[in-house]
Parts: C-alpha cells; sequence; structure tokens
C-alpha cells in the first residue's frame, strides 16, 4: 500500500468514528441560569441586511441604465 493511500485510509478511519469518541454535550449549568432572547437583535439585523441589499441593487441597476 502506498504511503498517501494509507495516510487516506488512517484519517478517514479518524473521521469516521471522531464523533462517537468525543461525544459532544452540552456543558453542565445550574438551574439558575436565565435564557438570553436573541430575537430581537437578530431581526434588527435582519432587516437592516435587507435594506442594504436592496440598496446596492438599486444602485447597480442605476449604473447599468446610464450606461
Amino acid at each position: 500500500m502506498k504511503p498517501l493511500n494509507f495516510f487516506r485510509w488512517i484519517l478517514s478511519l479518524a473521521l469516521l468514528f471522531s464523533p462517537t469518541i468525543l461525544k459532544a454535550s452540552a456543558p453542565g449549568f445550574d438551574g439558575d441560569t436565565n435564557d438570553v432572547p436573541i430575537d430581537g437583535g437578530l431581526s434588527l439585523l435582519l432587516a437592516a441586511g435587507i435594506g442594504y441589499g436592496i440598496r446596492r441593487k438599486l444602485k447597480e441597476e442605476k449604473i447599468v441604465e446610464k450606461k
């Protein structure tokens, strides 16, 4: 077996079994923690992104019309 193929084989096995080895889990928080709402800020960022996209699209259309 070529060294490169052997390395790929070992790497693929490591990636295949890594989720079972790592077993990611949530950290153990105490019961007195409060959840943080992210809806308000996320909706503002989404609205700003949509507005920015519309502005860019309108500027692009004006540039194309001038040519």
